[in-house]
């Protein structure tokens, strides 16, 4: 049987971070398992017991799981070594919100335990994928777990964009750009954005205006098959498209840029069974004083 392989990705900027992957690769290396960290965090973390690669598409290949210890951040970073190796992603949470996290630190004992036993369930996440035109040529292929966005580039000027879905121009918004995000990114800018939480079993898209000046500028739920495309009516250099906050694409007026459904979708860690909207009511924080459940009448069969 070959060595079971688990690659470690660490906001080394925070201490708990640190401590929690020093713990988590003594104990995975003790118990026989290959555990890869990064150049760059191998210092930090300072276990002796790990093997070193290359921060490249390639640092995950072979590996069963990548494991991100920080807040969302460090997770969607992790996600782009577990997407080219089809390797599942577990976050552990040492930051702030960490709403895609699957554990806490205080969880980390029987995290380990869990990882050790493989018992774990993984459920895929849609993704997106992005390509800029310029003209009749391809300049970017990019992809997204949470969103891909074009945003102004200057405070002092509005975008002028033109939406499209499915092939056919759906309107004009002049403003600070547009969220084009999956439900696994709902929670994030598209909902600061004023965009609707999605629940991840959901499959579908979602268009969300930043700030647009125009009579029909709501956000937008469409099918998981379309195609959205944003052109740029104005504003050469002005612009620029983000994929999940973090690879940074530039602009140029009249550029289109295209969102579909990713072909390769991110293998998400669940530990527990818990449902989203007690994830909802843990991270944000939600009033659910008075709540009294349904009656012994209408709880489903079998409760």
């Amino acid at each position: 049987m070959s060595q079971r392989t688990v690659l470690l990705v660490t906001h080394t900027g925070r201490r708990a971070a640190v401590a929690a992957a020093r713990e988590l690769a003594g104990r995975l290396a003790e118990a026989g398992l290959d555990v890869r960290v990064l150049e760059g965090e191998a210092a930090a973390i300072g276990c002796s017991a790990v093997t070193v690669v290359p921060a490249d598409a390639q640092a995950g290949e072979g590996a069963e799981l990548v494991v991100a210890l920080g807040g969302d951040g460090t997770l969607l970073r992790a996600a782009e070594f577990a997407r080219p190796a089809n390797a599942a992603l577990l976050g552990v949470n040492l930051g702030h919100v960490g709403f895609l996290a699957e554990a806490e630190r205080s969880d980390l004992e029987s995290t380990v335990e869990r990882i050790l036993q493989s018992s774990y369930d993984v459920e895929e996440r849609l993704t997106l994928d992005v390509v800029v035109r310029r003209g009749e040529r391809v300049v970017v292929q990019n992809w997204a777990l949470n969103d891909a966005t074009v945003e102004k580039a200057s405070r002092q000027r509005m975008l002028d964009l033109l939406v499209e879905v499915d092939g056919r121009p759906l309107s004009r918004w002049s403003g600070d750009g547009v969220v084009c995000a999956t439900p696994t990114g709902s929670t994030a800018y598209a909902f600061s954005a004023g965009g609707p939480v999605v629940w991840p079993s959901v499959q579908a898209l979602l268009v969300v205006p930043i700030s647009a000046h125009a009579l029909f500028a709501r956000p937008l739920v469409v099918s998981p098959d379309s195609r959205v495309a944003v052109e740029l009516l104005s504003g050469a250099g002005g612009a620029i498209a983000f994929c999940d906050g973090r690879r940074t694409l530039e602009l140029a007026a009249h550029d289109r840029i295209e969102i579909s459904r990713g072909a390769h979708p991110i293998r998400l860690v669940r530990l527990t069974s818990a449902a989203f909207t007690d994830r909802l009511v843990s991270k944000f924080h939600l009033s659910v004083r008075g709540w009294r459940g349904p009656t012994e009448d209408e709880r489903p069969a079998g409760d």
